[in-house]
């Protein structure tokens, strides 16, 4: 059941239609949820939760199993947690976007990589997206065991004259950083400064004690014509693409079973293994942003600024597609224009989608239990977003 602390107006929880709250206002975000769910039909399980200026005005569910408290892998999601804290840190004083890499890691300064710099490594520019012999699932779980195969590593690019998502791997390659220089890992220091801060369901490493709340995810369902589609978009193995996504291991498991695996969950990688819920997610970013629970917003409106400005705009060579990168985050208002500028977030492979747009003070988080069609941010995310932000808009005035 929805919690009571926010105003909001109960919503219908007749079969298939969305449970939850909205507040006055944002009924037009409930209807746009139950549209979306009737669309999707079968097992379609999700959740929905919005937040404008640090308060909750959004908190919709629906489907089978699913509740407002239930936890998913969230996939490349897990990127924003991480590096929150990485700006938390350089906000502090603590790390400095412009020094080598190898000022902090000496290890990593070989084969090419000394003059990598922590701003390359954020910006998907450093080159270094995976390991010539592939990792093992369970390698892939420990961002240290990660660390240490890639700081012998050649990049696979010259670092800078391109950008590539770094997609199983910047988490480890940032938390190397964070933890020669604090001593803790980027998974502790998110724990200690974001989530317990806030009580958020957002875990960097999931305790035994919440694994009845998950939902393991569930495989995409394409038609014929999808799958042909996807298919006829298959790279090779020993791609770009392949070794990012560590598909040049034999023993490499299907992406949307790495939640599913207990020890992903329970190490909490930070480049793809968070588990929450739709709550942890836009409370996260209402966290960022906003005054949240009596406590000051974790970043300040030029942190926020930096690490949302686009450093990585074009041709990504290793999703083959256009992608626009801030520091960490994902340049939000590139794939929503209807976001303001500034706006900063990550979404997950299975179609998980959050963010902060400062401008508005507008926070957002969707979760789905079952792996979208064609992977990444859901496309019913555009949908939804643009309900939301009209909602907010409206509201403001």
């Amino acid at each position: 059941m929805a919690d009571d602390d926010h105003r909001g107006v109960l919503v219908s929880t007749e079969q298939n239609a969305p449970q939850g709250t909205v507040a006055e206002g944002f009924e037009p975000v409930r209807r746009e949820f139950g549209a979306v769910a009737a669309a999707e039909g079968g097992d379609y399980a999700a959740q929905l939760v919005a937040y404008v200026d640090g308060e909750r005005v959004v908190d919709l569910w629906t489907g089978p199993e699913i509740t407002a408290d239930s936890l998913t892998g969230v996939f490349s999601s897990t990127k924003g947690a991480a590096h929150l804290v990485v700006a938390l840190l350089v906000q502090d004083g603590t790390l400095e976007l412009d020094q080598r890499v190898s000022h902090y890691w000496p290890e990593f300064g070989v084969e090419g990589k000394q003059d990598i710099t922590l701003r390359d490594v954020l910006s998907h520019r450093a080159g270094v997206v995976g390991a010539d012999a592939g990792l093992l699932p369970e390698e892939l779980a420990d961002d240290r065991v990660i660390a240490e195969r890639l700081a012998s590593q050649a990049p696979y690019w010259r670092p800078g004259t391109a950008f590539g998502y770094h997609a199983l791997v910047i988490g480890a390659l940032t938390g190397e950083v964070v933890r020669r220089v604090t001593g803790r890992s980027i998974q502790e220091l998110f724990e200690a400064r974001v989530r317990s801060r806030h009580d958020l369901d957002f875990h960097l490493g999931l305790p035994e004690e919440h694994e009845s709340r998950f939902l393991t995810t569930l495989p995409m369902l394409p038609t014929p014509a999808q799958q042909a589609e996807l298919d006829a978009e298959e790279t090779g193995p020993l791609s770009l693409t392949g070794i990012a996504f560590n598909r040049n291991h034999p023993r490499m498991v299907d992406l949307g079973e790495l939640p599913n695996l207990r020890v992903v969950r329970a190490k909490g990688p930070a480049s793809f293994g968070g588990v929450a819920s739709a709550r942890g997610l836009a409370g996260m970013y209402a966290a960022a942003i906003s005054e949240l629970d009596g406590k000051a917003p974790l970043l300040k409106p030029d942190t926020a600024a930096a690490f949302a400005q686009i450093h990585s705009i074009g041709y990504d060579v290793v999703s083959r597609a256009h992608k626009a990168f801030g520091l960490g985050f994902q340049a939000l208002c590139d794939i929503y224009p209807v976001l303001g500028a500034g706006a900063f977030g990550h979404g997950g492979a299975a179609g998980s989608q959050a963010f902060a747009d400062p401008r508005t003070g507008l926070a957002y988080g969707y979760n789905r239990r079952r792996f979208a069609y064609p992977g990444g941010p859901a496309p019913e995310n555009e949908r939804l977003i643009r309900a939301v932000h009209a909602a907010a808009t409206a509201a403001a005035r």
